[in-house]
């Protein structure tokens, strides 16, 4: 029940990019413990030399909204050189940046799920940002990676 609820918030955060499809969102499951993934996500965020500008938990809205949960948490990361001169021109991308994952667990399972950051072209359609929006792609999955395998 809780897993389908977290579904569908993300699907809700991705829907106004475009229809839903499967490559929008991109999701890893890890062996590891909530805490152990988390760690290796924050540390494979700051490997990758992006700042983490903040961790928010959702689980303490849902449990008051009535939902019994275990962990669940958004991570906020990216680099402010790449993201201020985006936002600066394109207002609207601020909804989108800095870029975020939800990390959520329910009993044995860890799962890390991120919006698909091409996607973000379909927000602005500057062809200049395309090669940034790949490259955040390459850095994403990689941190997943590192969650997925517990590096």
């Amino acid at each position: 029940m809780m897993r389908a609820l977290i579904m569908i918030w993300v699907l809700v955060l991705v829907m106004p990019i475009s229809h839903a499809s499967e490559q929008n969102v991109l999701m890893i499951r890890s062996s590891q413990p909530f805490p152990e993934a988390m760690t290796t996500l924050q540390n494979a965020i700051i490997d990758r030399k992006y700042t983490l500008s903040r961790v928010q938990r959702i689980d303490v809205g849902l449990e008051k909204a009535g939902y019994e949960t275990d962990r669940y948490r958004i991570v906020f990361f990216g680099k402010l050189d790449e993201i201020k001169p985006i936002t600066d021109k394109y207002p609207e991308m601020a909804a989108f940046l800095p870029l975020k994952m939800v990390l959520f667990s329910e009993e044995e399972d860890t799962m890390l799920v991120a919006l698909n950051p091409v996607h973000l072209s379909q927000v602005v359609s500057d062809e200049s940002l395309k090669p940034l929006f790949a490259r955040w792609l390459h850095d994403v999955k990689a941190i997943m990676n590192d969650v997925r395998i517990g590096e």
